[in-house]
């Protein structure tokens, strides 16, 4: 405990006393930063950071998982780590780790000046999991281990290089899943901008991805990709909503001097046997049987299931099964 306060500073333990402690510290340099390889069985650590750390203190401590498993939380969020995984984790704030057994964890402490200097990002995803199973995460896990091997073997120069290389490659596990979430959000906004425009010209028969397209100035490529990665497409997409909107429309007391027909239309549908097929066969009634229930007081159904459940259930078709 004393030799982990010397590196960790203010922090406590928990020990399980069930079991008995075996534990192991070890530290090397490499380019002027430090690297902890801790070893022990199964023990709590809660860091409790010095108040008000300057912007040139602060300092991201990059963890890799050598054996074991262990969880690491900060603010909220909760990184569990396998042999190979790594996760970040920002020095100057609060953060705590467990786990249930036998583990080993190595700690790079760098300054977060220089990994936005040498990454060139602000924005740190910490106590996030950085996969050791296969690709670059893989190759960061490996060098870790490699760096900490070889640290005294290393000239100044050499350390530096390697330690150069070393963020980068963070950097690319960083900026990857920066990359992907910032993908899901562009794409996430723009089925957003797609389905509104779509909901609000649904009564326009003409309606489609290349009139999507131009009033959005996307490509008509994009507009097909969002509904793709939804399992859909853009002609079954908006089908559904008119339909949505028929069905609505047949359920309106109000709307009941209106024809079939003439809301079929409106909606969009320029073909009522067209529209006919479609509405049965999203709700197994035609719209006449349908708008009939309606009248009657019978429940109607909101998609096919509930058709089925409320046909079995129907007072006329046990009579006519009768």
């Amino acid at each position: 405990m004393w030799n982990a306060k010397q590196i960790c500073g203010d922090c406590n333990f928990q020990f399980p006393r069930k079991f008995p402690f075996h534990g192991s510290i070890s530290r090397r340099k490499l380019a002027d930063l430090e690297m902890t390889l801790f070893s022990s069985s199964a023990l709590a650590f809660n860091k409790y950071p010095a108040a008000n750390v300057s912007a040139e203190n602060r300092a991201c401590v990059v963890i890799t998982q050598l054996q074991g498993l262990r969880r690491y939380c900060q603010n909220g969020s909760v990184a569990i780590l396998r042999k190979g995984d790594a996760t970040l984790i920002d020095s100057s704030l609060p953060w705590s780790s467990d786990c249930p057994g036998d583990c080993a964890r190595l700690y790079l402490r760098v300054p977060q000046r220089l990994i936005e200097s040498q990454l060139r990002i602000s924005e740190f995803p910490f106590a996030k999991r950085i996969s050791g199973d296969s690709g670059l995460g893989a190759i960061l896990f490996h060098l870790s281990g490699s760096l900490f091997e070889q640290a005294e073997s290393l000239g100044a120069a050499e350390g530096v290089s390697v330690m150069e290389g070393y963020l980068r490659i963070l950097g690319a596990c960083i900026g990857g899943n920066q990359a992907a979430q910032a993908g899901a959000h562009r794409m996430l906004e723009l089925s957003t901008r797609i389905t509104n425009y779509i909901e609000s010209h649904l009564p326009e028969s003409t309606l489609g991805p290349v009139e999507i397209a131009s009033a959005l100035r996307i490509s008509v490529r994009h507009v097909h990709r969002v509904f793709s990665n939804q399992g859909s497409t853009v002609a079954d997409w908006i089908r559904t909503q008119r339909l949505n909107r028929c069905r609505t429309d047949l359920c309106d007391s109000r709307l009941h001097a209106k024809s079939i027909t003439e809301i079929a239309f409106y909606w969009g549908f320029n073909d009522s046997a067209h529209f006919s097929h479609a509405f049965k066969k999203q709700y197994h009634l035609c719209p006449r049987a349908f708008r009939d229930r309606v009248l009657e007081g019978l429940p109607v159904p909101d998609d096919a299931t509930d058709a089925r459940k409320a046909l079995e259930l129907s007072p006329l078709r046990r009579l006519r099964a009768s």
